[in-house]
């Protein structure tokens, strides 16, 4: 397991109660997320500038992980720890040319077929979904399931990260499938606390994990 995406927690602004993500953020942190994804799909870039610096510089002072979505020119401007990747963004070869060696990159993946090829190109953890259904994302791609997910552990080579729909009723099953990392969204950003909601979820997954019999 790569402690770093254990729980992968995600901004966003639809689901945020009219919170700022400084806000939110704040609270995903001290619930106890171990990685945070700055995603704002529907905000200027010259908005997202001041954003993500102040995230990034919350996030280290927590040591947390801090990861830009999409936009690879911010991760890099804000010194970032990673960028995470759609299918229909900068090409992975590209993407590593402009980072080197010094910041991860994630690629969303929405089949078997885009999680191999992610793993192959060199992507260094994949996000993989959505497992159940969800209204964050809006690429309108049908719940992948527990199965599915089950072969894609299989045939990657590194860390995967289950997103999608994901409530605190799941996560027994997915540690039983042998699931290490989730990103949860709209769970935690939509919930009343934010750091109440993230401490729930966060002890109820290592205790699904810590008993889950994973299937070989």
């Amino acid at each position: 397991m790569d402690p770093r995406f254990e729980f992968y927690a995600i901004t966003d602004q639809s689901s945020a109660l009219g919170r700022g993500d400084l806000e939110v953020a704040q609270g995903l942190i001290e619930g106890g997320a171990t990685c945070l994804q700055y995603r704002a799909k529907k905000v200027s870039a010259k908005e997202q500038w001041p954003t993500a610096f102040a995230l990034r510089a919350l996030c280290k002072a927590a040591g947390l992980p801090f990861i830009v979505n999409d936009r690879i020119d911010l991760a890099l401007d804000c010194e970032a720890d990673g960028v995470h990747l759609g299918q229909d963004d900068v090409p992975m070869a590209a993407a590593r040319r402009l980072a080197g060696k010094k910041m991860l990159i994630g690629r969303s993946t929405h089949s078997l077929a885009e999680a191999r090829e992610a793993s192959e190109s060199g992507a260094d953890y994949i996000g993989f979904g959505p497992l159940y259904l969800t209204g964050t994302k809006e690429n309108n791609v049908p719940p992948l399931g527990l199965k599915t997910v089950a072969q894609a552990l299989r045939g990657v080579k590194v860390p995967l990260v289950a997103i999608g729909g994901i409530k605190l009723q799941h996560l027994d099953e997915l540690a039983q499938e042998g699931l290490e990392h989730v990103a949860v969204v709209t769970a935690l950003t939509g919930a009343a606390s934010v750091a109440q909601a993230t401490r729930e979820f966060v002890a109820r997954w290592r205790g699904a994990r810590l008993k889950g019999h994973p299937h070989p």
